[in-house]
């Protein structure tokens, strides 16, 4: 008898690439918030996708269907070229062909790497994790000179050939519990900031700036001991 259960989990994690096609089209016709906010969804899917993956027993049931493989096809779509096309779109560099290639490849390099996740003892990323998609809506709230815009992005797609480990919220152990509720906090924070497009006043933008640099400082200090 076939497993239902199960293929309804990789069904799940599957919704994220059709979320990555609407996205698309909105970006497309410049409703660039309608882009964010389906962005926010895919996020969403992947933080949840994993959990219900394990507690339907996935990789038991349906060892020969790689959900990881899944996983990763649509990652890339929602984290790296759904964003790269809103930069792109949006105007946010002044040559955005170079720019957005770039993006592309390095993160292609990065999703190709095996060690992109490092699981011996805890979990980190390897290199900068192509979070394109949360770089782009601080770029575009910001409307910072598009040359910075185009720096800015440069700099992180060499920083993803760079084995700096960074943290996996979700799974590394060391001060897991306040990298947990600051990064809901931020959530919500981003989330809020995204929903009162175009509207860009008020201190949401300086309040949501905390976990970003708490992360950064927190990966360089765990990649310092390892």
């Amino acid at each position: 008898m076939v497993p239902i259960l199960p293929w309804v989990a990789h069904l799940y994690t599957a919704t994220g690439a059709v979320i990555a096609l609407l996205a698309t089209g909105v970006t497309f016709a410049h409703n660039f918030r309608a882009a964010f906010i389906y962005l926010v969804v895919a996020t969403f899917v992947d933080a949840t996708d994993g959990v219900l993956a394990r507690a339907l027993k996935v990789k038991e049931r349906l060892p020969n269907y790689d959900g990881a493989r899944l996983d990763d096809i649509v990652d890339y779509l929602t984290y790296v070229f759904v964003p790269v096309l809103i930069v792109w779109q949006a105007e946010l560099v002044p040559v955005a062909f170079p720019v957005c290639a770039a993006m592309l490849i390095s993160s292609a390099y990065g999703f190709g790497q095996a060690n992109a996740k490092v699981s011996a003892g805890d979990h980190f990323f390897t290199g900068f994790p192509s979070y394109w998609n949360i770089v782009v809506v601080y770029l575009y709230v910001w409307k910072l000179d598009p040359i910075v815009n185009a720096v800015v992005l440069m700099v992180l797609v060499l920083l993803v050939f760079v084995p700096v480990r960074y943290v996996y919220p979700s799974r590394t152990k060391r001060l897991k519990v306040p990298t947990l509720v600051l990064g809901t906090i931020w959530a919500v924070l981003l989330v809020w900031m995204i929903w009162r497009l175009p509207a860009t006043d008020g201190p949401w933008m300086a309040l949501s700036l905390v976990f970003p640099v708490y992360y950064v400082a927190l990966s360089l200090w765990l990649h310092r001991r390892h």
